[in-house]
């Protein structure tokens, strides 16, 4: 697509916003505490923004970090379906006897937070000594369902595609695929395939980019002899690739579904499907950022749409679209719409992936 632009680019305000993650980490505006009982995803969102922007270590004093690192590590609880963390403290907690935190119908692993809590430990750069990976593995086999579906916690009935990408995720970051049927989820995954080319969160749903993007990078993710290449044909990649593209709209944003207005966080799940297919030059990078431009807040933190209040979950989607795809310095952008490069399919830095597969496996992976 084109990557011409009549205006220059004003700056990112990259302080402004990392003051915003700051400030959402101390705690939530009220009217964002509906979102208080994730803490420990939201807590994910503020420190992944500051990693981004290349601010943690100056915004957030290393006694600070400390104490991220050992609350997040208060998070995790064990019981008799494994291990993995909760989504906050105001979870109950019980102690058993050798004082780890006993798990209960209202105190067990949650699938989402497990992978949003080792990706802020890698943020925060622990040497993951305490993770109990077989545990984790546990974990993981007690959610996943007959159809090959994860739910969110051991015996509950919900599941979709983004827990799917979790525990690929998790998966993945442990370098032991022993925690799921790896053949079973795959089908699972290819059942929410619509006719567009894009994925339902469930079989038979709309296609979302939200959940396009879990599919595709579960499919990139999943170990040799179960790659992608065997589970997209080279007419459905194409079909997916022409869909995506087509959620760009003229503002610059990504859609999230056929027919709906751009919202910020589309342009990761969208953007972040395209980089892995393979395809990030059909992405129009300055109409990107311009759009990016219109939603960031005086205050700092970037919003869903122009004129709507920021939040953590769309400032950090917005910077992990805009690591991707910088806008062309000769579009009139300036030094601060430069990132590190992000990694697509466990969507972090690419520093803290090599942290992760350094630190996370019982046996670590060579660097790439």
């Amino acid at each position: 697509m084109p990557q011409n632009s009549p205006h220059p680019l004003p700056p990112l305000a990259r302080t402004a916003h990392a003051a915003h993650a700051t400030r959402c980490l101390s705690g939530l505006p009220g009217s964002q505490t509906d979102i208080d009982a994730s803490r420990v995803a939201l807590v994910f969102y503020c420190l992944g923004s500051l990693d981004l922007l290349g601010l943690l270590d100056s915004k957030v004093p290393e006694l600070d970090r400390q104490e991220w690192t050992e609350w997040l590590w208060e998070q995790q609880t064990r019981g008799p379906f494994g291990t993995g963390f909760k989504p906050g403290s105001f979870m109950t907690s019980r102690p058993d006897q050798e004082g780890s935190a006993d798990e209960s119908n209202y105190n067990c692993p949650h699938i989402i937070m497990t992978y949003t809590a080792m990706l802020s430990l890698a943020i925060l750069r622990d040497d993951f000594s305490r993770l109990d990976r077989r545990g984790i593995t546990s974990f993981l086999r007690s959610c996943q369902k007959d159809d090959g579906s994860f739910s969110t916690t051991p015996q509950s009935t919900d599941s979709d595609l983004r827990t799917v990408y979790c525990a690929f995720a998790i998966s993945s970051m442990l370098n032991d695929w022993s925690g799921m049927d790896v053949g079973r989820a795959i089908a699972f995954i290819d059942s929410c395939r619509t006719y567009e080319g894009g994925y339902g969160q469930s079989p038979f749903c709309e296609a979302q980019g939200g959940t396009t993007y879990t599919a595709i990078a579960s499919l990139y993710l999943a170990p040799q002899g179960n790659s992608n290449g065997e589970h997209l044909t080279a007419a459905q990649r194409e079909q997916t690739i022409r869909w995506l593209v087509s959620n760009q709209q003229t503002s610059g944003g990504f859609r999230g579904r056929t027919a709906k207005e751009a919202d910020a966080c589309y342009c990761f799940w969208c953007g972040g499907a395209l980089q892995i297919l393979g395809e990030p030059d059909l992405v129009n990078r300055t109409s990107l950022a311009n759009f990016m431009a219109r939603c960031q807040f005086k205050y700092g933190g970037i919003s869903k749409a122009p004129g709507e209040n920021p939040d953590p979950y769309h400032t950090y989607l917005s910077l992990a679209a805009l690591s991707m795809y910088p806008p062309a310095n000769d579009a009139g952008s300036n030094p601060s719409w430069q990132f590190e490069r992000l990694d697509p399919l466990l969507n972090a830095r690419e520093t803290t992936v090599r942290w992760i597969k350094e630190h996370i496996p019982s046996n670590p992976q060579v660097s790439q």
